[in-house]
């Protein structure tokens, strides 16, 4: 199961929330490539998610796209998508969005701030903010 009951409560509380600055709840991903997804809201369809989609190709998008498609996804050696469960942020998806269209990837722009936050720097510091 990509999301538990209370992951699903909270994707949809932010769907229904007017707050702008949403930030993700959820990062999936493929282990066996850099295919990645953050998600911030969850439709009350139960199946569309909200969020920044990098199928590892250098360009990460924001946009919808179907958990089911996701969850139905069969990988080489009885792998499947999985969900990082240790994964949290206070940087709000849009933030990502930008740092991961100017990194190339969610994954290096997860480097930078993980990289930003260990040594206490701000990325403005080294990078231009993102557009």
């Amino acid at each position: 199961m990509l999301l538990t009951p209370e992951l699903r409560a909270a994707l949809r509380a932010q769907y229904r929330s007017d707050v702008g600055g949403k930030r993700p709840l959820v990062k999936l991903f493929n282990p066996l490539s850099a295919a990645t997804w953050l998600a911030s809201e969850l439709a009350e369809d139960g199946n569309a998610l909200f969020g920044l989609a990098d199928l590892g190709f250098g360009c990460p998008e924001l946009g919808w796209f179907s958990l089911s498609e996701i969850e139905a996804l069969r990988l080489p050696f009885g792998l499947r998508i999985e969900r990082d469960l240790h994964f949290s942020t206070n940087v709000s998806l849009s933030d990502w969005a930008g740092w991961a269209r100017k990194a190339g990837s969610i994954l290096w722009a997860e480097a930078l701030l993980r990289r930003a936050s260990d040594t206490a720097c701000d990325l403005t510091d080294r990078f231009p903010p993102p557009e």
